[in-house]
């Protein structure tokens, strides 16, 4: 096709179920990680965009990260169907830190604002679960793999990619500013993640 490489691929994305880029093209930087189109098109593709910097490997799982945002449903519903596909596992992984995991208020009112040891790593493995939800009954042959991490999720993200043959995430989660297309956890993944990277939009977040 005739036209800007950004432009065309864009428009494109409005009637694909997927855009497939690699890291880098002919232009850039010599030592550039990741290309102007892969972070335009993650930013900006009206369809899931997978990059591809590395090979994955052979029989790793499928890597899902989840923050629970309404936003990451999209990202969790398109991880179960590639899983399916890949016949792989499919390893669901939230990271939290007493940063950005929100404290469960005490099961008593009157009592002060206190919870036991161990009260907030229960509430995050209860986010994780309930953002899963009902996608088992859907994907019956996908065996799923709950990880709660403490710790800070671009690492724990890129860790678990070693070992993947996919990862997936969200275009942006709970954190960061309105209006902004991709979070810093999608940016550090598309250029650190060391097997092929799918950012997917949700449908109340695409440009």
């Amino acid at each position: 096709m005739t036209g800007e490489p950004l432009t065309v691929l864009e428009a494109q994305s409005r009637n694909a179920e997927l855009v497939v880029v690699g890291s880098r093209g002919m232009g850039g930087f010599v030592g550039l990680l990741i290309g102007s189109t892969a972070v335009h098109m993650a930013a900006h593709g009206h369809c899931p965009v997978l990059v591809v910097r590395e090979q994955p490997s052979g029989d790793g799982p499928v890597v899902l990260g989840v923050d629970g945002s309404a936003a990451g449903a999209a990202a969790v519903d398109f991880a179960f169907a590639e899983a399916e596909l890949r016949g792989s596992e499919l390893l669901a992984l939230h990271a939290w830190t007493t940063w950005n995991a929100p404290l469960p208020a005490p099961e008593d009112a009157s009592a002060p604002y206190a919870n036991p040891p161990g009260a907030l790593a229960a509430e995050e493995g209860r986010l994780l679960a309930e953002a899963l939800a009902g996608r088992q009954e859907r994907h019956p042959y996908v065996p799923v793999r709950h990880q709660v991490v403490r710790g800070g999720t671009r690492e724990a993200l890129i860790e678990a990619s070693r070992s993947a043959r996919l990862l997936v995430v969200g275009a942006r989660g709970r954190g960061g500013f309105t209006g902004l297309l991709l979070g810093s956890v999608s940016q550090a993944v598309l250029h650190h993640a060391h097997c092929p990277a799918a950012v997917v939009r949700g449908a109340g977040s695409r440009p």
